[in-house]
């Protein structure tokens, strides 16, 4: 999932990406007996973007479905941390 937003700077990302998680799960159990058992991943990736990128953001992540037929998140997600210096263990980030 990709998801754009402004914050405040006085609310921590984990805080945030807490209650994405726990409101998006309570949502989706009440969709059918299929979803009983869904459950995010443990991890996330945040990285900020300045204000006059938003614009490109937005068209990257509407155009997701189409991008993810030829690069998996896995290899998108390790050449982001790659090209942005952040040092990752494949065993622990990487499905």
């Amino acid at each position: 999932m990709h998801i754009l937003c402004d914050i405040i700077k006085t609310l921590p990302i984990a805080k945030i990406i807490e209650e994405i998680k726990s409101s998006s799960s309570k949502w989706i159990k009440t969709k059918g007996q299929k979803y009983q058992e869904f459950c995010w991943q443990q991890g996330y990736g945040a990285f900020t973007v300045s204000s006059c990128q938003k614009i490109l953001v937005c068209n990257y992540i509407a155009r997701q479905k189409q991008h993810h037929q030829t690069q998996s998140f896995e290899n998108e997600f390790k050449d982001l941390l790659q090209e942005n210096n952040v040092p990752f263990d494949e065993k622990h980030y990487l499905g």
